[in-house]
């Protein structure tokens, strides 16, 4: 197979240590060794008796000694505090990583007639893809809703959620919007044609073995349209450009690999015919059915801010709950002053310019940088229709990095995000399960008990998914714990996305995820004191998973900023601290390795948090700061353009800062011979400038800091405020008397227009 190459000048350069492998991990983690488990747990036992050896060697022995100082006193609770809250975190990454292993080992994957079977029983619950879009390249949202619209699925909606201004005014940006608008009907388009081709042949084969039994013609026939279905896919993946890493992946797993699979099941069929086997009729409409749940979808755009009565808060989380709060009802469009208002009318009472919001059962949440493997949809479903799990809430498979990373920090941050899936499947293990947010899906009764009804200049806004923090989907998570439902990741890769190609775009992302958990803390406590009062069984590991889960940025930030920049005492320092963290670095290495890493990365990981270390204390800070002031912090989107985003001054800045004040550190502990401290900071030095060179540049240094310099010297001139006249000044021609009529007050409605979404909040208790 031939793929479409891009012209060298516009494909994107690769730099020197980015990543050669394309190819992705399998979808079902191998089964781990008995020997792997018993290292497992050798380490964490190991960082637990290094630590008690730590304390009772070195803390408390100094403690004892009669000639101890205030001072030195001071500096070994402190130095105990955060030896302890790190070693506390590496801890929970080792049970994590170990729970994880339980759960390779575990699994037993669905056979596929097993989950045919399933959905051959009755008709399942509509599943509704939800995508929310906002100032995405086109052609990177095209690729996730192709990979949402081939999933197989009995009934299946795609809604793809533009955010975007619906009237922009700059022609570059109303033409990515206009290509935005135009997929959606472009890939129903493409699709229509498979899907009426095997749903004719489904309805042939349904008449056909409806008043007989199966024979050899049939067989054939289905033999003739796997073969078509295969071709099909084929042919797309041949057509389609490949410009980046993402596309490929895009071309060989989506496309190609729902094309094997097609090609599996039809080498079984013909293998069939050749040893004179005879399906039986039923069998052979699955077959026919799974055709036509692949190619069948129903694809729609729905833009929020066209409507005046819905909720402009720029969040992901009021977009997608603009839309959930639609669903299963049927609206009217208004025209009023305030622009056009969704009025809800009763079934009875429908016109044909009314919109018909259809309910589901199961709702998908998908980024638009993200993409969903074959078989995503069927098997998730699957799982949560079984008897057991009636009450799970959310579902997912965290996601994995797309390979072929072509920069050095998109590798890496790859390899974190490597890291963090296996973490998440360690997490489900001890029920610390959460909502990653990449992709899920979601019970829609679950979201109706955790919905919050609140008034908004006169309508009724709700809100599933809560947006008072950046990190909305962990806040959920509590929320959904607390209505006494569960949450699960499923075992397998089955969902990829984007990471940050580039510094700028990476401090966007991580400032936002260091910010909020701090804040949702509360919540966790109120949730674990109701489930105690419902007589849940809460485990220890539970506790210590999600409240690390959480905290840990907060306490590993100031922890390494008091390693960095205060002179300790070297008579704390003993081989038990790094005999508790050596388990912690050879277990990464070996996560590392197993994902098809490098072991070396562990290096690269520490030089990468610590060029990191400003971006992550200025989340904990926006948290620390959102606490005292309860405002809302500014949902940041992180920035996904195929030009360079250019990182802000000052957390450019910070990493040079770190490395001249480890330089400095070391200079002074070689003159005082404090070789252990001497050789910490010669340590962060090499890693973090390595770190900065790789990472960030030292050309894109100088312009991002020029850039910040000059950014804080501009000040925007501010529009002055124009005159209008009162009410019964006479000669006032341009009355809004339609606005007053409306909302009975001039000024009031003057205001509220020039406002637009941003009105007085009336909050009401919750309505479960």
């Amino acid at each position: 197979m031939t793929h479409v190459e891009v012209p060298a000048e516009s494909a994107p350069r690769r730099q020197w240590g980015a990543e050669r492998r394309s190819e992705p991990l399998s979808i079902v983690h191998p089964k781990p060794s008995s020997s792997k488990l018993t290292w497992g747990r050798i380490a964490i036992v190991v960082t637990v008796l290094s630590w008690i050896g730590y304390i009772v060697s070195t803390v408390i022995r100094q403690f004892l000694t009669i000639d101890t100082s205030f001072r030195f006193a001071m500096e070994a609770v402190i130095y105990l505090v955060v030896v302890t809250f790190l070693t506390f975190s590496a801890l929970m990454y080792l049970m994590a990583r170990q729970g994880a292993l339980y759960r390779f080992r575990d699994h037993q994957r669905a056979a596929r007639a097993v989950i045919d079977q399933h959905f051959a029983q009755g008709p399942s619950e509509p599943l509704t893809v939800l995508i929310p879009s906002y100032a995405e390249e086109p052609d990177v949202v095209r690729l996730t809703v192709w990979s949402a619209a081939l999933q197989e699925y009995p009934d299946l909606r795609v809604v793809l959620l533009i955010d975007d201004p619906p009237t922009p005014t700059d022609p570059d940006v109303l033409a990515k919007l206009t290509a935005t608008r135009g997929m959606v009907q472009e890939i129903a388009t493409t699709l229509a044609a498979p899907a009426d081709r095997f749903a004719a042949s489904l309805r042939k084969a349904e008449e056909d073995l409806g008043t007989r039994a199966a024979d050899v013609g049939d067989v054939n026939r289905l033999v003739s349209e796997y073969r078509a279905a295969a071709d099909w896919l084929v042919a797309l993946a041949e057509a389609e450009e490949v410009v980046d890493h993402v596309s490929e992946f895009f071309v060989d797993q989506v496309l190609m690999g729902l094309a094997s699979e097609l090609r599996l099941t039809l080498l079984a069929l013909e293998a069939a015919l050749d040893q004179g086997a005879m399906l039986e009729s039923g069998r052979i409409l699955e077959l026919h059915r799974r055709l036509v749940w692949i190619f069948t979808a129903r694809l729609e755009n729905f833009e929020r801010k066209t409507w005046a009565s819905l909720s402009h808060e720029a969040n992901k989380a009021m977009n997608i709950n603009a839309y959930l709060s639609l669903m299963g009802h049927t609206w009217r469009p208004v025209e009023t002053p305030d622009g056009v208002l969704l009025q809800r009318v009763d079934d009875d009472n429908v016109l044909s310019e009314d919109m018909v919001v259809d309910d589901s059962g199961f709702v998908l949440t998908l980024d638009a940088d993200s993409q969903l493997l074959r078989d995503y949809c069927i098997r998730l479903v699957h799982y949560l229709e079984q008897a057991e799990n009636e009450r799970v809430a959310i579902i997912q498979t965290p996601y994995s990095s797309f390979r072929g990373a072509p920069t050095r920090i998109e590798r890496v941050a790859g390899a974190t995000t490597d890291l963090q899936h296996v973490l998440h499947q360690g997490m489900t293990y001890h029920g610390a399960t959460f909502w990653v947010g990449a992709n899920a899906v979601i019970r829609k009764p679950a979201l109706e008990d955790i919905v919050e009804v609140e008034t908004v200049g006169g309508f009724e806004v709700r809100t599933y998914i809560q947006d008072r923090t950046v990190i909305e989907d962990t806040e959920s998570s509590i929320d959904i714990g607390s209505a006494g439902w569960t949450l699960v990741n499923y075992p397998e890769r089955l969902s990829y996305s984007a990471t940050p190609p580039d510094f700028g775009s990476l401090v966007v992302q991580r400032r936002r995820w260091a910010n909020g958990g701090l804040l949702i803390l509360p919540k966790l406590w109120r949730q674990i004191r109701q489930r105690r009062f419902r007589r849940e069984r809460i485990r220890v590991s539970e506790i210590a998973l999600r409240v690390n889960y959480m905290a840990s940025i907060t306490w590993a930030t100031f922890g390494l900023l008091f390693l960095l920049f205060y002179p300790f005492d070297s008579r704390l320092l003993s081989p038990l601290v790094v005999g508790a963290a050596l388990p912690y670095f050879l277990a990464m290495g070996s996560d590392l390795r197993e994902g098809g890493h490098r072991f070396t990365d562990i290096f690269r990981i520490y030089g990468f948090n610590l060029v990191l270390l400003p971006v992550n204390l200025a989340g904990v800070l926006k948290s620390i700061q959102q606490a005292f002031t309860g405002e809302k912090i500014p949902f940041a989107r992180t920035p996904k353009v195929r030009d360079r985003t250019a990182a802000p001054g000052w957390h450019v800045l910070m990493p040079y800062l770190i490395v001249a004040f480890s330089l400095l550190t070391a200079w002074r502990d070689y003159q005082q011979q404090n070789w252990g401290n001497f050789a910490f900071a010669i340590l962060n030095a090499v890693l973090a400038a390595g770190a900065i060179r790789a990472y960030i540049g030292l050309s894109a240094s100088v312009v991002d800091m020029s850039l910040g310099f000059v950014n804080w010297l501009y000040v925007e001139k501010k529009p002055k405020k124009s005159k209008t006249a009162e009410p019964g000044v006479t000669g006032d021609r341009d009355v809004d008397w339609a606005a007053i009529l409306y909302y009975g007050d001039r000024r009031l409605a003057r205001d509220l227009r020039s406002r637009g979404d941003r009105r007085q909040r009336m909050r009401h208790p919750r309505r479960r």
